[in-house]
């Protein structure tokens, strides 16, 4: 049966949908910027932390296109 079929681990398995998770970080790191600038909130602070947060997120996936591109990540 072993010949048939080549074994794999769980961490072969590529996932799914890797476009669709890029656009939904972008849209959400959108969001968070949206809700800074249009926020019905009086202090800073909570503008420190939505745009922060968004940054982070689009941080998290240029660095995942970078080393997508220069093949260190599958």
């Amino acid at each position: 049966m072993a010949g048939s079929e080549p074994v794999t681990s769980p961490d072969q398995h590529k996932p799914g949908h890797r476009k669709s998770g890029r656009v939904g970080a972008v849209l959400s790191a959108l969001a968070l910027v949206v809700m800074a600038f249009c926020g019905n909130h009086e202090g800073r602070v909570e503008d420190i932390w939505l745009v922060g947060l968004a940054a982070l997120l689009l941080v998290i996936v240029i660095g995942d296109a970078v080393l997508r591109r220069n093949g260190l990540r599958s």
